[in-house]
């Protein structure tokens, strides 16, 4: 290792301690919404690689090296572009594919479960790239918009649907139900130890939510969907939701607190008798 740019101890969110360089130079994020803080925090030209999920911000997807998808890393292109740190995340990422870089290259892992969680993930990310500064500001703003959210004064339960045949829910454990629980929506879900239980149509009509939010992402559910929903829980209001908003754990959580103030204003508690 250079002498200009010694390597240095760091501790993961999986409490993995790794040897980083202290300034990294040739950087791969393996998650979008960490790809989308590297470029906030300003690390430019020194991000040399991305997935094909990454989508924000549109220039890096467009000009950045491409190193295959979340759960289907392409090893060899990493390999090729000698990294000198590699981002990736627990649940993103595949254990096989990160166990099989980190024997031959830095990989720090997140794990986010709760804004606290991704709070301190962007200012280690931060501390670990010599951009702290950027990151305790940016952390310190999305902390202070959602100290400024106000959630239902009168709680709604609801179910949070990812995906479609089978249909899946976002459960206990996930970044998502912790968003959902600052809004004031209680999660039908939030029980037993799947963080992504499949459901019956059955389920879903037991669980008789308040509200059903059908999220854009992974599967991109559209307004073609809503009598669908509405077929399995008739009268329940549906609603198409930014997945993004949701899920993304970076600097996109700036726009969060805006996000859920809208989207609560237009949610109702059901008549009472």
């Amino acid at each position: 290792m250079n002498q200009l740019n010694p390597l240095v101890a760091i501790t993961d969110q999986m409490h993995r301690t790794i040897q980083v360089p202290t300034h990294p130079q040739r950087i791969i994020s393996l998650v979008p919404s960490q790809t989308e803080l590297l470029h906030d925090l300003g690390l430019g030209d020194r991000v040399v690689g991305i997935t094909k999920f990454c989508i924000h911000p549109e220039t890096w997807f467009k000009t950045k090296h491409r190193v295959g998808g979340t759960k289907k890393l392409d090893l060899a292109k990493i390999r090729a572009l000698r990294p000198d740190l590699i981002i990736g995340n627990k649940e993103e990422n595949e254990r096989a594919d990160i166990q099989a870089l980190a024997e031959e290259f830095p990989v720090w892992m997140s794990d986010i479960r709760t804004l606290e969680d991704a709070l301190d993930m962007i200012e280690r990310i931060g501390e670990m790239t010599g951009t702290h500064a950027q990151a305790l500001s940016l952390a310190e703003r999305i902390n202070n918009g959602f100290a400024a959210l106000n959630p239902l004064e009168d709680e709604l339960s609801a179910a949070y649907l990812i995906w479609r045949e089978p249909y899946m829910a976002a459960g206990r454990g996930t970044f998502i139900n912790d968003m959902l629980k600052r809004c004031g929506l209680q999660n039908v879900f939030d029980e037993g130890d799947a963080r992504y239980p499949r459901l019956t149509p059955q389920d879903l009509a037991e669980a008789d939510p308040d509200v059903i939010l059908l999220s854009s992402e992974p599967y991109p559910f559209q307004e073609k969907h809503l009598a669908e929903i509405n077929m399995i829980c008739p009268g329940t209001p549906v609603r198409i939701v930014d997945g993004e908003i949701f899920s993304w754990y970076g600097s996109h959580l700036l726009h969060a607190p805006a996000y859920f103030g809208t989207l609560l204003a237009g949610l109702a508690p059901r008549n009472v008798e």
